[in-house]
């Protein structure tokens, strides 16, 4: 019974002695990174900083000049914001049209990919890698680098807007979409092939009943973003309130009470579809577990 006993004292110390040796060897390699993480955000600092036109340390104290600069005129002249709210408000809802058809065609479009290169579903499975990297090029390259190709090709207005965040989004929805394919179950789809099934109506009726709520979630998430994007696109000529906001801001003094009326706009619509595609979201999601926990 010693010899038991020592022989397993002397392995727990064993095991004790590796583990710190283990958690030791971690907390090493973890502050490594974290100093070459540290370095490398210095490093880049200090040469964005030298090639700025001003330095940062020299301006920073200005950064609250333009938002006092803008409130100061809105104040001076708030009783001609109502008047600009109206103004803008076309714009914003040009800015909300290019957002949710962007949205509507990247879920569109995304569905498909992702079932194309989820395993078990793809029409052609040798194909999978191939659409793969067809969402991964989708997704790599920025809505504005899109939008300014357009716009060279197709001349300003929302149509570029629209292209541009729709190509990024059916990339984004796409790889979000294919993660929610990997848990579904592929029992109905077998099902659906024994009685002579083609593709789109396995994937119809066996597998987008599975997935819809998750599929429409993202979809919403989605839309917050590109209506964020499509204020942004607006600034180099894609139409939208965001036009608006750098005509208004190119101006300078005398129309800042303008830039002031469009930022409302703007906040107060993030805002609200923030809120609204956050509580559907939460209804799609708990309300599909409480029916699967019934």
């Amino acid at each position: 019974m010693a010899e038991i006993s020592t022989t397993a004292g002397s392995r727990v110390t064993n095991i004790r002695d590796d583990y710190m040796a283990l958690t030791r060897r971690k907390r090493l390699y973890s502050g490594i990174l974290l100093a070459i993480f540290v370095a490398l955000m210095v490093s880049g600092f200090m040469v964005a900083d030298a090639r700025n036109a001003g330095g940062f340390w020299d301006g920073w104290t200005n950064v609250l000049d333009f938002p006092r600069t803008v409130i100061a005129e809105a104040s001076e002249k708030i009783h001609e914001l109502p008047g600009h709210l109206v103004t803008f408000f076309p714009a914003l809802i040009e800015t909300i049209n290019i957002a949710a058809v962007s949205t509507l065609i990247g879920a569109i479009g995304g569905a498909i990919l992702s079932m194309l290169s989820t395993r078990g579903m793809a029409r052609w499975p040798r194909l999978i890698p191939v659409f793969r990297r067809i969402m991964d090029v989708m997704r790599a390259i920025p809505e504005i680098v899109i939008a300014l190709v357009l716009i060279f090709v197709l001349g300003g207005g929302p149509v570029p807007a629209m292209i541009a965040i729709a190509f990024h989004t059916v990339g984004a929805l796409g790889k979000l979409f294919s993660e929610v394919n990997e848990n579904a179950s592929l029992k109905p789809v077998e099902g659906l092939s024994s009685v002579g099934a083609n593709w789109s109506q396995r994937m119809l009726l066996g597998v987008v009943p599975q997935v819809a709520p998750n599929y429409l979630s993202y979809a919403l998430l989605r839309f917050e973003i590109n209506i964020r994007a499509s204020a942004i696109l607006g600034f180099v000529g894609a139409g939208g309130i965001g036009y608006e906001l750098k005509n208004a801001m190119s101006w300078g003094q005398g129309q800042y009470d303008e830039s002031a009326a469009i930022f409302l706009l703007l906040f107060a619509t993030i805002v609200t579809f923030d809120q609204v595609s956050s509580y559907f979201r939460d209804r799609l999601t708990h309300g599909r577990k409480q029916e699967m926990l019934a």
